[in-house]
């Protein structure tokens, strides 16, 4: 496969599937560095329990997400964000998914940090976080909390969303005192009650996420390189571009009208009350934004 086709096919995966990628690739890349030469770069992007070694290394809050301590370890948590990150962006796009994600494993990490920090039975424990639990867990108590009554297929039966929410959350709780990985049932909750807040704010208007967004996008300009502008310029006027623009605008306004129409029907009736063509407009609008 050409590199031109590998570009390709990066570019047609969803946006869930690309944050997979992401993490196999790096997943694989340790574990050969680890095989071959025998050091592992994981020690540089974990997150550290003491507060003065994350000062040295702030970038772990973020990049803790993308390292992996086993093959089971990645192997579910990738099956769980992708298909719960399918449900999500059935419903929304790109950004607002990203947020949830970013914002759980942000979350995960800053109650990993002070829960080392503060209780005097942890205080003394050698440990550091990796995985991208708390980002996938928020992205699935999201999808649960947002259309709890949607039923979904686990093995032969039908089960609603806020019963695999409800367990999941429930697994975390009994395991903080009977296993041996606190730090990481910890950040899994962090996760889970951004998941939880961010889709009941959703639901009263408020978007938790935007500011994080702004602040990503401000990030992103910062390394993005600007066209230079001609100090000279000539105006004119399209007729024919300016219809086409008024064509465009009012069509966006209208699909976002009826973006706005289902989800409010979903908030009411729950996601089974979507006719089939309402479910692929919203598909198709996800995918789009």
């Amino acid at each position: 496969m050409t590199q031109g086709n590998l570009k390709y096919q990066y570019a047609s995966l969803s946006i869930a599937e690309k944050l997979i990628a992401i993490n196999v690739i790096v997943f694989i890349i340790d574990g050969l560095l680890n095989a071959l030469l025998g050091f592992s770069i994981m020690s540089w992007f974990e997150l550290p329990k003491n507060f003065a070694t994350f000062i040295t290394q702030p970038w772990s809050i973020f990049t803790y997400s993308f390292f992996h301590g086993s093959l089971g370890h990645i192997f579910w948590n990738m099956m769980l964000l992708y298909f719960s990150g399918r449900i999500l962006l059935n419903l929304f796009g790109n950004k607002r998914f990203l947020n949830v994600y970013f914002l759980g494993v942000i979350a995960g990490g800053l109650i990993f940090l002070l829960s080392y920090n503060i209780f005097p039975t942890l205080i003394h424990t050698n440990t550091s976080l990796i995985g991208a639990s708390a980002g996938v867990t928020a992205i699935l108590i999201f999808v649960c909390t947002y259309i709890p009554t949607q039923e979904v297929r686990l093995f032969i039966f039908n089960v609603k969303l806020w019963y695999i929410g409800a367990f999941v959350v429930l697994m975390d709780l009994v395991q903080i005192s009977t296993s041996g990985n606190i730090g990481g049932h910890l950040a899994h909750l962090g996760g889970a009650i951004i998941g939880y807040v961010y889709a009941k704010q959703l639901f009263n208007g408020v978007d938790i996420g935007s500011g994080f967004e702004k602040v990503m996008n401000g990030v992103t300009n910062m390394f993005t390189k600007k066209e230079k502008k001609s100090p000279l310029k000539t105006v004119y006027t399209n007729k024919n571009k300016q219809q086409t623009n008024t064509t465009s605008t009012y069509k966006k306004e209208s699909n976002q009208r009826k973006i706005d129409s289902i989800l409010d029907k979903i908030s009411k009736s729950g996601y089974e009350s979507l006719s089939q063509e309402e479910k692929d407009f919203l598909f198709k609008a996800g995918k789009e934004n």
